[in-house]
């Protein structure tokens, strides 16, 4: 039994943060990068949307629940996933995994989600073949390390440790960097000469871990309606707007806006960013390749997300939206929205504030 198996039958109950760190023109320029990493800035978006739906099921009791009711459960998210060729490509580049598994049971294990997206570099050779090998990769990798003893642990805990959760949060984010390592050591071994961007967002319990290389995306919208971008884009142009050479606007429509200096795939030691947060209330995440945040806004994205009837019908509606706007790229999303745990019957009344 190894020690995320062991880990794992905990539930992490304090937050920890740990960070570790439009054409077929897109390459991947393998010198290294002449810019530190730094982290993502919170972003400052303003959007009249209604926060999420976070209920307190004792503060509901008296209310809501049947008197001297047991406890119910139900899921803790709900996901949609979508991916499109676009109007101007023959063929699609990217590739998704999405995998969930909720127990309920003498011995329940605590929610678990892997989602994986990766966008094959346009121009060159099988970035369709490099995409899937990446998210096969890093699917069977935290699905060998991290899944399968969460589901067979015995139920240990490592009441030894002196700081289990933080040593737990730390052997994850290894974990995640080490199945993206792999992958790029697939892709470049099996298909020389190709590439592809891999975000993956990983959720155990409430901890949810991001791992990321190249320029797909990954934001996550909390509770009170602030959006964050959790994701760093790994191109030129986005290290020279963040030296203060290029502004924003100037980088959106720049001719070597498609040229990454990180891809799987590009051989030797692979940075990879890595970082976890704690959810303790609802939220929603977006995973999404180029081909749609470079088309459609920031704002526009969350607009459709929050006001879709459900995540798959946003996915749909975030398609069009690209495609009405051009189109010239594969579009790929991922929507996950986490929810509380406690199945309880809602009051049509009750406040959407957070807990």
């Amino acid at each position: 039994m190894n020690k995320v198996g062991k880990w794992f039958r905990r539930l992490l109950q304090q937050p920890a943060e740990i960070a570790r760190d439009e054409d077929d023109s897109r390459s991947v320029n393998a010198a290294p990068d002449p810019v530190a990493e730094t982290s993502v800035p919170e972003m400052p978006v303003d959007l009249e949307t209604p926060p999420l739906r976070a209920l307190d099921p004792d503060a509901l009791a008296d209310e809501v629940l049947v008197q001297d009711a047991p406890r119910a459960f139900g899921a803790t998210m709900t996901y949609g996933w979508i991916t499109d060729v676009g109007q101007v490509r023959d063929h699609n580049e990217d590739s998704v995994f999405v995998f969930v598994a909720e127990q309920c049971s003498s011995v329940t294990m605590p929610p678990f989600g892997l989602f994986i997206l990766a966008d094959g570099m346009g121009g060159h050779h099988a970035g369709e073949v490099a995409s899937a090998i990446a998210c096969q990769t890093v699917a069977a990798q935290l699905m060998e390390h991290i899944y399968l003893p969460l589901l067979f642990g015995d139920g240990e805990t490592a009441e030894a440790e002196a700081d289990a959760s933080g040593a737990f949060v730390t052997l994850m984010t290894e974990t995640v960097a080490d199945a993206i390592q792999r992958a790029n050591t697939e892709v470049y071994s099996s298909t020389p000469g190709s590439g592809t961007t891999l975000t993956c967002a990983l959720l155990v319990g409430r901890q949810l871990f991001i791992g990321h290389v190249g320029d797909s995306r990954a934001y996550l919208r909390q509770c009170d309606g602030g959006i964050r971008l959790l994701t760093n884009d790994h191109s030129m142009v986005k290290q020279l707007v963040d030296i203060g050479q290029l502004t924003p606007e100037a980088a959106a429509i720049h001719p070597r806006r498609n040229i990454l200096y990180r891809a799987v795939g590009q051989g030797g030691a692979l940075p990879v960013d890595v970082q976890s947060l704690y959810l303790d209330h609802a939220a929603q995440l977006l995973l999404c390749t180029d081909g749609l945040w470079g088309l459609v806004s920031d704002e526009m994205l969350w607009q459709i997300v929050t006001s879709a009837p459900s995540t798959q019908a946003a996915c749909m509606r975030l398609v069009e939206t690209a495609n009405a706007a051009g189109g010239n790229d594969n579009i790929t999303a991922i929507i996950v929205e986490f929810r509380d745990g406690s199945a309880v019957r809602i009051d049509e009344n009750q406040s959407d504030d957070c807990a």
